[in-house]
């Protein structure tokens, strides 16, 4: 099969970009305040906000991280995230932080804390907060860039008259221009709208990559072998047998569980989306229709990273696999090891990819053992790394890094046909600059919101803030492009997003949480929080950053090797074998993953211990949320029925008096497929297999049934129901946006802890009371 992508194929990438991009100028119209920029004008459908988000929510970059883990760790290890099923089921349902952020109408999360804590506690916050979203966001031009050049086999270096320029920088200027672009024509307006329009194209497009993986490879002949032959304690399908797995483990997967609960919501970067629905209860109901929403999507991520793993380590696909591995080690070495001082690396590597025959000098280099973790599937990718590293360790860290990343996406240019290579670069760069606009205008409105307008203390005119919140989105991306174009990577992805996240998630949850539902919290507990977990994390990353030239040759030369090892070693000696530190010279012995959960722990309880030391009187609720006298006009009043045992089940399943028909069908269908189905299999099989293990054969078939088959029939439903109903909410947001009053006030402001635009409103009350 010829790899490279053909005319129709890059056809199929422009035509829809060209569409998308029209819908944006068209929707800059409808900008003219704000809040429009920032909230989209609190307008958005349910359709709208749950294909929009959702698009906006799974990046390129969360498809290369997922392909890196599933090819590393395997697919046993998500078994366990079945435990998130109950609890996530009931957050949704109930609209857990959701529905309460939407009825305070913060437009930010900073906007918030000045709300319920103080305008110092916001301005503190907004600094960690886009320190951390910022970095974090940061190599996804990288990781988007690099995907590109790989999969569509583009060269390292264009040349333009006579410039030779890294297409790495090229591609990361024009993706990210354009995100700019779009974000500038207006704000989240424009991105919800080109959001939603890619999901809706994007339905069609995950069913025909779906449809040729099934066709190329048969489960039982190719993929089910290819995914039983793995080491004891490594198993790709048995999550009764992930005992020596390291990094994604049970220990991950109860971390993500604690955070889900303790950090909902705290991510901002998608909060354009939080504050975009027309009222609280559609907010609630466009996170309910997201267990709906995915089809075919995670159905066809999990499939092709099942369709990589099988051609490269099935010896039926024995000489594809061959010819993929070769230029993707030939590829990496020259795209991280470009410096005068690798020349005869390169050299050396070139001949031995010619002729098999490995040189004296590559000999010496390779032998030398820097790096303790080998993989016997991959002995091109390990000798490379060790001859690299005999020149700089760093090197040889980022070319693993690299290759581990960019492994499966060249190993699809081998296997789709023509036409669907292309389906799929669509989707990936529809993707790309859905995340983009998103977190580019999510990180640079904290900025500006959170930063810029209470360290200023007035108002600035609507036209001066949405310059300044143009040209500081703007700022993201030249920073986005050079810390990209400069930073080495040295880890997994999602390890990165871990440690990186844990700068500002490390005690933001509780603040969020309990700002929401515990009137004593306390701006003393949310700073003391903060403070810790964002300590804790940058820590973490100096030592994971200076371990291997600094740290551990330090401990060698002042002879603290043995002793620091002992101690280190024997605190996660009681959690073998899914916390193990090990002191090696290679890695920093705590991964990202157990520093986050450290920060989030002690977080927590330094929020709730100084709060209620410092808490002297109760902050009032209702007027933050608007409930009660504080309603606004307009607004229909919910009303709150006391919990008895007739009314238990409704307040589990989240229902009250602004439920349709509709809604409790939605809200029970949820319930229902939730926990008969994603958490009742889990139990049973959990009890069977504590009986009576099953052999992994057994596990191969659950395997498909649970993830291929029964999301298949469910993928072929919601297609539809995603694209008729978020088409037809796509029209009513327009409507809408042509109907709306603007509100000048409405810029973000917060005077004595109530938003600008409510300051007449509350005084009128609290004056006739």
């Amino acid at each position: 099969m010829d790899e490279r992508l053909h005319l129709v194929d890059w056809l199929i990438v422009a035509v829809p970009m060209v569409l998308v991009f029209y819908v944006a100028m068209q929707a800059q119209r409808f900008v003219k305040s704000v809040s429009d920029f920032l909230a989209a004008g609190r307008v958005a459908g349910r359709y709208v906000v749950a294909v929009a988000s959702g698009e906006a929510g799974m990046g390129l970059i969360s498809v290369v991280a997922l392909f890196e883990a599933y090819y590393n760790s395997g697919f046993a290890y998500s078994f366990w995230n079945q435990l998130y099923v109950p609890v996530g089921m009931l957050m949704t349902l109930t609209g857990y932080c959701i529905y309460r952020y939407r009825e305070t109408r913060a437009m930010t999360m900073g906007q918030f804390f000045e709300m319920r804590y103080s305008r110092g506690f916001r301005i503190y916050a907004a600094c960690l907060q886009s320190l951390s979203g910022v970095v974090n966001y940061a190599i996804f031009p990288a990781v988007g860039a690099r995907f590109l050049i790989y999969y569509c086999d583009l060269p390292l270096v264009t040349s333009f008259f006579g410039w030779h320029i890294p297409t790495f920088a090229l591609v990361m200027a024009l993706f990210l221009s354009a995100a700019v672009l779009v974000v500038s024509l207006g704000g989240q307006i424009t991105i919800m709208v080109t959001d939603c329009i890619l999901g809706i194209l994007s339905y069609p497009l995950y069913a025909i990559v779906v449809i040729a993986l099934l066709v190329k490879f048969s489960w039982s002949g190719d993929m089910e072998p290819s995914l039983l032959d793995r080491p004891a304690g490594e198993s790709m399908l048995n999550p009764f047998d992930i005992d020596k797995l390291r990094d994604f483990n049970l220990f991950y997967i109860f971390v993500g569980l604690f955070s889900n609960v303790f950090n909902r919501m705290a991510w901002s970067g998608t909060q354009g989306y939080n504050a975009a629905a027309i009222n609280a209860h559609e907010q609630k109901m466009g996170a309910v229709l997201g267990t709906w929403r995915a089809g075919f999507q995670g159905m066809m991520i999990l499939l092709l990273a099942v369709a990589g793993y099988t051609y490269m380590n099935n010896d039926k696909f024995e000489d594809g696999a061959a010819a993929a591995r070769e230029e993707l080690t030939w590829k990496a070495v020259r795209d991280v090891a470009v410096e005068p001082e690798f020349d005869a690396i390169r050299g050396e590597v070139r001949r031995y990819l010619d002729t098999g025959e490995m040189s004296a000098d590559l000999v010496t280099w390779s032998s030398e053992e820097h790096f303790e973790d080998k993989d016997e599937n991959e002995p091109l990718r390990d000798m490379v790394k060790e001859a690299l590293a005999s020149e700089d360790k760093s090197a040889g860290q980022t070319f693993g890094a690299i290759h581990d990343q960019m492994r499966v996406p060249i190993a699809l240019r081998h296997i789709l046909p023509i036409g669907v290579t292309g389906v799929f670069c669509a989707l990936c760069v529809f993707l790309l600059i859905s995340t983009d606009t998103t977190y580019m205008h999510s990180w640079g409105s904290i900025i500006v919101q959170d930063i810029v307008l209470p360290i200023r203390g007035r108002a600035f005119t609507a036209k001066q803030q949405l310059r300044l919140l143009r040209l500081i989105i703007a700022g993201v991306a030249v920073f986005a492009f050079f810390f990209s174009l400069f930073f080495a990577q040295v880890d997994y992805i999602l390890m990165f997003f871990a440690i990186t996240g844990a700068i500002w998630l490390g005690g933001a949850g509780p603040c969020i949480v309990g700002g929401l539902y515990w009137r004593r919290g306390t701006a003393q507990g949310a700073f003391a929080a903060l403070t810790s977990g964002s300590l804790l994390a940058v820590g973490g990353i100096i030592a994971q950053k200076t371990w291997v030239k600094h740290i551990y040759p330090w401990m060698e030369e002042t002879e603290r090797l043995p002793v620091i090892s002992t101690i280190v070693e024997g605190i996660s000696r009681p959690l073998e074998p899914y916390v193990e530190w090990r002191v090696l010279p290679d890695k920093f012995p705590i991964n990202s993953q157990e520093i986050y959960f450290l920060a989030m722990l002690i977080g927590v309880l330094l929020y709730v211990g100084i709060s209620l030391l410092t808490g002297k009187e109760s902050f009032n609720m209702e007027r933050m949320l608007h409930r009660g006298k504080y309603r606004r006009e307009g607004e229909d009043e919910v009303i709150y029925e006391p919990v008895t045992w007739r009314t238990f089940y409704k307040k589990f399943l989240g229902i009250n008096s602004e439920y349709t028909k509709g809604d409790k069908i939605l809200a029970w269908s949820v319930f229902l497929y939730s926990m008969l189905w994603g958490f009742g299999s889990f139990v049973v099989l959990v009890a069977w297999n504590a009986i009576s293990p099953w052999p992994d054969t057994w596990w191969a078939e659950w395997f498909k049934i649970y993830n291929l088959v029964v999301p298949g029939i469910i993928a072929v439903v919601s297609t539809v129901w995603f694209t008729i109903g978020g088409s037809i909410d796509l029209r009513r947001l327009f409507q809408r946006l042509g109907e709306k009053q603007d509100n000048m006030l409405d810029d973000g402001r917060v005077i004595g802890h109530v938003s600008a635009d409510d300051v007449e409103h509350v005084e009128d009350i609290e004056h006739d009371k």
